[in-house]
């Protein structure tokens, strides 16, 4: 696959560790071309940031180590993180994505035509998950991929654990956005909820957890086989 480094991420170029981190994880025309579309979109619309490239790699190696045929991405992302996502995946994998936001599904769609994915390799969904994820079978899915605000589905942490097969890893996006989640005085919702995720998740004796302190970080939980 030909492939070109992606830009810095919004709100000033990374330096250093991260810098490199980013570059090395170079994004194809199609990854980078949804990239820019997503940028201009969180810019416009307030819509989320794509994921960082060096993030975007992370997601392709887990899903690649463990061989997942079956993914579900919580939020379209306009199409990068699956891109990434498929990328590691197994050739014959699925990814379904859901996303409460048309507009993201279409941009979804669009990036993974043009990156020549066939389309049986992806499902896309509209809906919230508390409205979806009932819908999903329970133990079938490899990794589940979660993006967007936490308040959107921390309530839903039982049914996405469900989702998920053992050995399987459900992998959270974003908690150290602003350094917020280790600053006990802040009380927005946001904070609040990535540390009853992060609590949740830590807690729970069936799963093996760290936090990779790549881009705006990624907290992922493993089941125990």
């Amino acid at each position: 696959m030909t492939s070109a480094a992606g830009p810095p991420p919004p709100g000033g170029s990374p330096t250093g560790a991260a810098a490199y981190a980013d570059s090395f994880a170079s994004e194809s025309p199609a990854q980078l071309a949804a990239r820019n579309r997503a940028l201009t979109s969180a810019t416009a619309f307030g819509t989320p940031l794509p994921v960082e490239p060096a993030v975007g790699a992370t997601l392709a190696v887990l899903a690649a180590s463990s061989d997942a045929r079956s993914v579900v991405s919580i939020g379209s992302g306009g199409g990068v993180a699956g891109l990434w996502l498929l990328q590691g995946m197994r050739p014959d994998g699925v990814l379904t994505a859901l996303d409460g936001d048309p507009a993201e599904l279409r941009a979804a769609r669009r990036a993974f035509t043009e990156a020549g994915m066939p389309s049986g390799r992806t499902r896309l969904i509209f809906g919230t998950p508390g409205e979806v994820l009932p819908r999903l079978s329970p133990g079938a899915y490899d990794l589940v991929f979660c993006d967007g605000p936490p308040v959107e589905y921390s309530g839903q942490l039982p049914g996405l654990l469900g989702l998920i097969r053992h050995g399987g890893s459900l992998v959270c996006h974003g908690l150290l956005a602003d350094g917020k989640i280790a600053d006990r005085s802040a009380r927005d919702p946001q904070s609040v909820a990535w540390r009853e995720i992060a609590r949740t998740l830590r807690e729970d004796e069936t799963l093996a957890c760290a936090v990779l302190p790549i881009g705006t970080g990624l907290l992922v939980a493993t089941k125990h086989s």
